[in-house]
């Protein structure tokens, strides 16, 4: 614990001289998107979402998207340059430290990055009126746990590239169609048969539904306990292949 700690130390002190670049993604552009939809495009649908009105409707949506977006971005191109460009998990694992070690510190920093994400988002969708529900700070763990559902996959994917032309095929070909398809911006239940299948799938839906019902006071779609398995699943399979992956390069 002590070596994770310390390998996730170090990847909070190297943000601290960074963080503003990162504060368009992380909050301007999610801010921009919800006045965008929420507000202007909410104005033209009337009668709202199941009664409610678009803006509240869509935000839990955004909430858990802006997570999955900050963790798969953070999970991406970070990774594949501390192998390939600054090298630094050689250097942590010369330290040294365990691959178990390395990879958790990591994953725990991208984890602090999704929840101060997520929080902040939550925090500016409340001065809106949005929340109708005491349980609405939990989309923030919400967050947190498709956060890792989508970044351990990532973690895999990107330290088995060796260039970033690969990382864009992943956005235009996953990020984008999961963030598009999800229930975010509209119910998946209008999608046709097939599509909607591979909607629940995909793990961004599971945390859009469980932050919708958590932000609207409702019951969600599936049980909570399937939605929070279902993501525990993908963090699983993600760590597992992460894990095999980084010990590969990094053990000789």
């Amino acid at each position: 614990m002590t070596a994770t700690l310390s390998v996730l130390e170090y990847h909070l002190v190297t943000y601290r001289r960074i963080w503003r670049s990162s504060v368009l993604s992380s909050f301007v552009l999610p801010l921009m998107t919800m006045l965008g939809f929420g507000v202007g495009v909410g104005a033209y649908v009337t009668g709202g979402v199941g009664g409610v009105p678009y803006l509240d409707w869509m935000v839990p949506g955004l909430i858990a998207s802006t997570a999955a977006q900050v963790a798969i971005g953070d999970s991406s191109w970070p990774v594949l340059g501390n192998f390939e460009w600054i090298r630094v998990y050689f250097g942590q694992a010369a330290a040294p430290l365990r691959v178990a070690d390395i990879l958790a510190g990591h994953l725990a920093f991208v984890v602090f990055r999704v929840v101060s994400s997520a929080g902040a988002f939550l925090l500016i969708a409340a001065a809106f009126g949005t929340m109708h529900s005491a349980w609405a700070p939990v989309t923030v763990l919400v967050g947190a746990l498709v956060g890792l559902a989508v970044a351990t996959p990532t973690f895999a994917y990107a330290s088995s590239v060796r260039s970033d032309s690969y990382l864009a095929i992943l956005f235009r070909l996953g990020v984008l169609p999961m963030s598009l398809f999800s229930g975010v911006f509209f119910p998946v239940e209008s999608l046709p048969a097939v599509l909607r299948a591979i909607a629940y799938t995909l793990p961004l839906w599971h945390a859009v539904d469980l932050s919708r019902a958590a932000t609207l006071g409702v019951a969600p779609a599936w049980p909570v306990a399937a939605h929070v398995a279902f993501l525990g699943a993908w963090a699983g399979i993600g760590w597992w292949l992460a894990y095999r992956q980084f010990r590969r390069r990094l053990v000789v």
